[in-house]
């Protein structure tokens, strides 16, 4: 996926955000993530601030939408880079954020990475921050689920054949006591968290982009990072370990196998349909998710 640079937008929306921020002296476009439009750091004569931008008519205008949503409404006290200004100008959706500092990276979460603990920190402390949900007419994690629901139909329908018999068989089982009710409760949800989207600053983490925020029960986005870290290398019985002491401990098993194998079908989808440049690691993210599924189901 080719971002678009800063030069690209109309020149009312540049002029917009140099009138409330000064000129850029120079602009830097992303390298990580998968979302279009514009992401760029912006150099400022006195410091640095982060934008995205995207076209209010493309399809993915709504993760924008819903990410300027979650910059009013997030408490002071989630740790998060805080959303400093937003505008719809000349068609465009426009959200500036802080620039966290030079010394941020994104966060490993290899076997053995010493990030590990602030990730799991940090999980800890967005749902003791998060629940009760602050904010009202939060979107519902149904809402993010449909798209998973629709795919998911794809691949146990009309392209089953593509499946291995035995993994046809798995999501089938999965997703036989699983109903989606399970995952309601009253905490607001990140719903994306992976490596990309945790910066680590020194010993804390952050976490970036909340273009999927929801309402859910309290354990999903502990749940939703459990295949990420298979992904980066632990094995599952690691990762259970290593989220013993989150909010998993109250995830109803049922709810975790339909979770896994919605989230798993997706990537199988992308993995085979999707852009052509993201299906590698479409691919590796599905197998992630299915070793995950396999080793909840094999528990009993």
């Amino acid at each position: 996926m080719t971002r678009l640079p800063w030069e690209d937008l109309p020149v009312a929306v540049r002029d917009r955000v140099q009138d409330r921020f000064g000129p850029v002296v120079k602009a830097e476009t992303a390298a990580e993530g998968i979302m279009p439009g514009v992401a760029a750091r912006l150099h400022l004569e006195d410091g640095s601030v982060f934008l995205k931008a995207i076209a209010e008519d493309h399809p993915a205008a709504f993760l924008h939408k819903r990410q300027e949503w979650a910059g009013h409404v997030l408490p002071d006290d989630v740790p998060t880079p805080r959303m400093l200004w937003s505008s719809t100008t000349d068609g465009w959706i426009v959200l500036v954020h802080e620039y966290v500092n030079d010394n941020s990276r994104a966060a490993d979460l290899t076997p053995g990475s010493p990030d590990l603990p602030a990730v799991l920190t940090l999980l800890r402390r967005l749902a003791a921050v998060l629940t009760p949900c602050p904010a009202e007419d939060v979107p519902l994690i149904g809402d993010n689920l449909e798209l998973l629901h629709a795919k998911a139909r794809l691949m146990l329908g009309k392209h089953a054949y593509r499946l291995p018999a035995a993994d046809l068989a798995m999501y089938e089982t999965a997703l036989g006591g699983f109903d989606p009710a399970m995952l309601e409760g009253d905490s607001l949800i990140h719903y994306d968290l992976h490596g990309e989207n945790i910066l680590v600053v020194g010993n804390h983490a952050q976490v970036l982009d909340w273009s999927f925020a929801a309402r859910a029960a309290s354990w999903v986005d502990t749940a939703l990072l459990a295949p990420r870290l298979i992904e980066a290398g632990h094995r599952p019985e690691h990762v259970e370990q290593l989220l013993a002491d989150s909010e998993w401990r109250t995830a109803p098993r049922p709810a975790v196998m339909g979770l896994a194998t919605l989230w798993t079908l997706f990537r199988v989808y992308k993995a085979t349909f999707g852009p052509p440049e993201a299906r590698e690691f479409r691919a590796r993210a599905a197998e992630a998710g299915r070793a995950w599924l396999t080793y909840q189901l094999a528990k009993g």
